[in-house]
């Protein structure tokens, strides 16, 4: 296996720019930007052969892209009431749009991307707490949208119309240790995309350094919305909540970016 530091990562890493358009090596696979970056390094997927490398990662993104990337997941406290399955979706949740038909005319869903800029069509929101650095979830039944009616109507039987109680939430400390874990230092390079006569091709234009994450940078971008709160549970299976970011947003989290 080659080996390479920092600084000769960084140089391939240039030859690679001045290279200027380069031909998707793997058409039709989702990760082909990042894979074709690896490809010209000549190295193995996630494996970045430099000194210390457990503490770097290389990330590759295309540019101007709506999608989300999922960061981590981690379930809010209090982990003993296991909030998801038994206060979300008992209490707040609604039938699945496939009850009756995949699965049993019972099945309940609560599928929520909720942000801290404004409220869900739902009532929901990230709220922050720097006093007690916590990030928690709120609900006001009042900003929920006409269409739904129905639900809040139900939701008043279930549990009434208050704040949630308790709330759930994720502690300053525990986010910083799970993103600690997941968000290692890293080489973060976004490419350009275009398409001439059905083939895909990449320009891997901007090359940065991301050094020292960074909680405050965290919790601001929960507040900005770059980072959203994503719940998918259903009654038959919780898929996990997720913490998911806008795309182009990486550098945000770091207190070090270098570019180069």
């Amino acid at each position: 296996m080659i080996t390479f530091s920092k600084n000769d990562l960084i140089k391939k890493l240039k030859k690679i720019r001045d290279l200027g358009w380069v031909k998707n090596a793997r058409p039709g696979n989702a990760g082909g930007v990042g894979n074709t970056l690896e490809d010209l390094l000549g190295i193995e997927e996630n494996n970045l052969p430099i000194p210390n490398a457990a503490e770097w990662e290389l990330k590759c993104q295309r540019k101007n892209t709506s999608s989300l990337t999922t960061l981590f997941h981690m379930e809010p406290s209090p982990r003993a009431c296991k909030f998801v399955p038994q206060i979300f979706l008992l209490k707040y949740g609604w039938p699945h749009e496939e009850a009756g038909k995949k699965y049993s005319k019972d099945e309940m869903s609560f599928r929520q991307t909720i942000g801290g800029h404004s409220r869900s069509d739902r009532g929901f929101k990230v709220v922050i707490d720097r006093k007690n650095k916590k990030v928690l979830i709120s609900f006001d039944a009042n900003v929920v949208a006409e269409r739904h009616k129905e639900w809040i109507k139900s939701v008043k039987k279930r549990v009434g119309l208050r704040e949630l109680d308790p709330q759930p939430y994720w502690g300053f400390d525990d986010l910083l240790h799970k993103a600690g874990t997941k968000l290692h230092n890293c080489f973060y390079i976004t490419a350009d995309v275009k398409k001439e006569n059905d083939e895909e091709y990449f320009l891997y234009k901007n090359i940065l350094m991301l050094k020292s994450l960074s909680i405050e940078n965290f919790v601001k971008a929960l507040e900005d919305n770059d980072i959203l709160v994503d719940f998918d549970a259903r009654t038959g299976h919780n898929h996990g909540t997720k913490f998911r970011l806008r795309q182009n947003k990486l550098p945000l989290l770091y207190n070090k970016v270098e570019e180069f």
